[in-house]
């Protein structure tokens, strides 16, 4: 999942991180790489403990929604990626698919050592992704 970030510097070294799309997270590091990075440690730890208590993740805003917001007006942006996904519940449903389609995805599923689950998931995200 793609979080935006508000990066924040005094000395153009040292940079404080908020992501606006997790309230209370936050980062610091002491170059720009490294605040990209603990950035993505922050995200990964406080998205994990708010899946643990059962907090609701809130919707995540655009660029220009987090632009507009006075408090963030001097950031410099930047986004990263960071894997939420194994937090998630997985929901088992039932669905309905042609014969032969079925027996494509095993086939295909089974020689690049997936499951016919990991692989629907899979390809659900990459076609959502091209939007």
């Amino acid at each position: 999942m793609k979080f935006i970030l508000a990066l924040h510097t005094d000395d153009g070294i040292k940079y404080g991180v908020t992501i606006p799309d997790l309230p209370g997270c936050l980062s610091v590091g002491d170059t720009l790489d490294e605040a990209l990075e603990m950035a993505k440690e922050a995200i990964d730890a406080h998205y994990e403990l708010m899946v643990e208590k059962g907090i609701e993740i809130p919707k995540a805003g655009t660029l220009a929604e987090h632009k507009a917001d006075p408090d963030l007006a001097d950031a410099v942006w930047a986004i990263v990626d960071v894997d939420v996904e194994k937090y998630s519940k997985a929901v088992r449903l039932n669905i309905s698919l042609p014969e032969g389609l079925v027996r494509n995805i095993d086939e295909y599923a089974s020689t690049h050592h997936m499951t016919r689950s990991g692989f629907l998931a899979k390809a659900a995200q990459e076609a959502m992704k091209e939007e």
